[in-house]
């Protein structure tokens, strides 16, 4: 029997504000046969695989059917990963209701809590200035809790529904139906509910002053969250848009995206190759950093494979394509990303996850409360106001403030410091990291070939002075270091001057013909090396190090070893990080030597080498399956969808934009200290968020009993809840002090 064949699709989802969310519509699709669904809402998407007979119009349909708007991609299978957060056109945003609700409620709070101030009908006043801003500006908050309640599920956002609906409703009725529209009426603060009228007192401001602090909360929370598509468009910027092609022996310039297998085009120093191929023909050196995170350059010859997206340094390239399009290794690094980032699960607020319980409970107690007064002989009235206190006192301001105040205070300090936090992910990651793996190049290392070391036969100043005048005419990038070293140096005029790709450069200087290149290189003109210089040229080799040979008058002048320099600062910053009780593994596409030697000099005990970009994603999902969370330290393209993957993605900001994309965090200064820094800083800014939640919760735990017996009435819980939002401000800003 035939298997079935299955698709797949990414969906735009919007609507979803909470993890619950996430789960309904997973549940929702995977009810259709054989569909599976892998939702993401940092990212506002759902990647789904689905099989014959269920179409992608069908998971639009189901995914309406329980509230919420499912979106086809567009064409361009990655323009569709992201729909970003803010305003469309026609759509109003959270910003604008934030702005809308702070104007409209400041002169109702004030007007609310100084009886001075307090005119003939301003109780009409503030009915009219809080209307829009419960039922307009709370509209997120609202929306979400109808769309929840639907289906059966209790959330924070039922409760900031509740709490703010029965403040402005009961001051509604009192207004109309009380004492409390009575001309020249005044609040009268008494501490318990029983001692007035209940009807005397509106508590418009309780439901305003809420709405506003949680549109507050929410805004900040919105804007701590990154584009995730961001890492896919810097990823399709790095290819090439036009190419030459041989059309019967003459050259023509066609869109890059029109190659088909089997053309043949052309590559020119500095472009860039415009799709996967084999060299037919010459010879050059090509830059395949994008892909492999190596500085150094890899020699292409006839039969030689290249990349696309990878660029020519120096020499001439004829190439046939044998993949185009969606097959390239670059547009499967997209793919790996892309996966990377949607199966990347959503952090659970804690807030999300205590309010299953904590939900039913309160309104429990409201509804006990009212039952309490009432079997006790008092008005219906007083067990109301008691019950709209217990609303207004469990309403999750606070709660909701908690984690984006202290995001926003932590990610500002870390801002400071050279370091940018994405959002709470990556907060809650860092708790959990285990192991964190680094790139080689770029990021332990400064990624910029250096002359490590140089063997001669004569006088050290004058062989490097003969070399680096030869080499001021090569575009290598061994050249320029070359070149570097002899800053300072006066160098003499090279005439004659030749290349070959991939062996060397000749030439005569002060009328000697020099040869600077491989070993090859200096055989192929019978330039003898030394059994001495054997065992330098082996010994320099196993530490790493790309050697070049100048040889002249029939013999090798010199040695000159060529490496990627370690940063100053990586060892003591890796010790950091060792002590933090985290292992640390150096994850390379560099070969085996190169990678130990490395590893050795800055504290890393254990090495993987020779690593392509899929095989670094494999590394990290492999720990991933140990139970171990991981982060991820890169800076290259290649390292995109390993940082994607990774529970914690760290980029150097001196890295590419793809790397910085799918990243968590990114390090502006581009040093491991950064890294460390950032680690550290999560780690406490965590630890204020949850005493942040602690509190709070622990605060509205309390004050639910005084509310319920008549100890506090809607007014003073309104003040005393505002005083729980002041004490996680403060809390939160305890973070500007931290230093290193």
């Amino acid at each position: 029997m035939a298997e079935k064949t299955t698709s797949t699709v990414v969906l735009g989802i919007e609507g979803m504000t909470c993890s619950s969310c996430v789960s309904r519509v997973e549940k929702s699709l995977g009810e259709l046969p054989g569909v599976h669904a892998a939702v993401n809402l940092a990212t506002n998407s759902a990647k789904v695989e689905y099989p014959e007979g269920v179409s992608a119009e069908d998971l639009v349909k189901q995914v309406s059917k329980i509230g919420y708007t499912a979106t086809l991609p567009a064409a361009d299978q990655h323009s569709h990963i992201h729909h970003e957060h803010g305003s469309k056109p026609g759509k109003i945003s959270l910003l604008e209701r934030l702005v809308i609700a702070i104007v409209l409620s400041v002169p109702v709070i004030i007007l609310a809590m100084v009886p001075a101030w307090q005119f003939s009908y301003w109780q009409w006043i503030s009915l009219l200035l809080t209307t829009p801003v419960v039922f307009f500006c709370g509209w997120p908050f609202h929306r979400s809790t109808f769309l929840n309640l639907r289906h059966g599920i209790l959330t924070m956002d039922t409760l900031i529904t509740m709490g703010t609906f029965a403040a402005y409703f009961w001051s509604v009725y009192a207004l109309f139906f009380g004492a409390a529209g009575m001309v020249g009426m005044h609040h009268t603060l008494e501490l318990f509910a029983w001692q007035s009228d209940p009807t005397h007192n509106i508590y418009f401001e309780a439901a305003a002053g809420v709405t506003t602090f949680l549109l507050l909360g929410r805004f900040l929370e919105e804007r701590s969250q990154r584009s995730a598509s961001a890492a896919l468009r810097a990823l399709s910027e790095l290819k090439a848009t036009e190419a030459t092609i041989l059309v019967d022996g003459v050259e023509k310039r066609i869109p890059a995206e029109k190659l088909a297998v089997g053309d043949i085009f052309i590559v020119k120093p500095g472009e860039i190759i415009a799709t996967d191929g084999e060299v037919i023909n010459g010879q050059a050196a090509v830059d395949e950093s994008s892909l492999t995170g190596e500085s150094l350059p890899v020699d292409k010859s006839p039969e030689s494979a290249v990349t696309g997206s990878t660029i020519v340094l120096d020499g001439r390239l004829t190439v046939r394509a044998t993949q185009v399009g969606q097959n390239t290794r670059m547009a499967q690094l997209a793919t790996l990303v892309e996966d990377a980032q949607l199966h990347k699960a959503a952090v659970q607020k804690l807030a999300d996850r205590i309010s299953a319980v904590f939900v039913p409970i309160v309104i429990g107690l409201a509804v006990l409360t009212i039952l309490g007064w009432w079997i006790a002989g008092a008005p219906v009235t007083v067990g109301f106001t008691a019950a709209i206190a217990v609303l207004v006192i469990a309403c999750p301001c606070a709660l909701g403030l908690a984690t984006p105040v202290a995001l926003m205070v932590g990610t500002g300090r870390a801002a400071q410091m050279g370091i940018i936090i994405s959002g709470p992910d990556a907060i809650e990651s860092s708790a959990r990291i285990k192991t964190v793996v680094l790139d080689k190049t770029g990021t332990v290392t400064t990624g910029q070939m250096s002359v490590t070391s140089i063997h001669t036969t004569g006088a050290h100043h004058d062989v490097l002075r003969i070399i680096a005048a030869l080499e001021t005419h090569s575009e290598h990038p061994i050249a320029h270091a070359i070149v570097s070293k002899a800053e300072g140096l006066k160098l003499p005029a090279v005439s004659e001057f030749s290349s070959v790709a991939g062996q060397g450069v000749t030439g005569v200087v002060e009328g000697v013909i020099v040869f600077v290149g491989t070993q090859d290189w200096m055989e192929q003109h019978q330039l003898v090396l030394s059994d001495t210089q054997a065992v330098q040229l082996e010994t320099a080799r196993h530490t790493g190090a790309t050697t070049v040979l100048a040889g002249w008058d029939g013999k090798v002048q010199a040695i000159v070893a060529v490496a990627d320099t370690i940063k100053d600062d990586s060892a003591a910053a890796i010790t950091r990080i060792n002590q933090m009780g985290l292992e640390t593994i150096l994850l390379t596409g560099d070969h085996e030597d190169a990678a130990h030697h490395i590893a050795a000099q800055v504290g890393i005990s254990r090495v993987i080498a020779g690593a392509t970009p899929e095989s670094k994603l494999q590394v990290i999902a492999d720990i991933q399956k140990r139970g171990e969370a991981v982060a991820m330290i890169g800076d290259g393209v290649n390292d995109a969808a390993a940082l994607a993957q990774s529970d914690l993605g760290i980029a150097m900001g001196t890295g590419t934009d793809v790397a910085i994309a799918a990243s968590d965090i990114t390090l502006i200064r581009g040093t491991l200290t950064a890294a460390a820094d950032a680690l550290s800083l999560s780690r406490k800014t965590l630890r204020i968020i949850y005493g942040n939640l602690f509190w709070a919760f622990a605060y509205n735990v309390a004050a639910i009993p005084l509310a319920m017996l008549g100890f506090l009435n809607p007014m003073l819980a309104g003040a005393a809840m505002a005083f729980s939002s002041l004490f996680v401000v403060l809390n939160s800003l305890r973070l500007r002090r931290f230093a290193r």
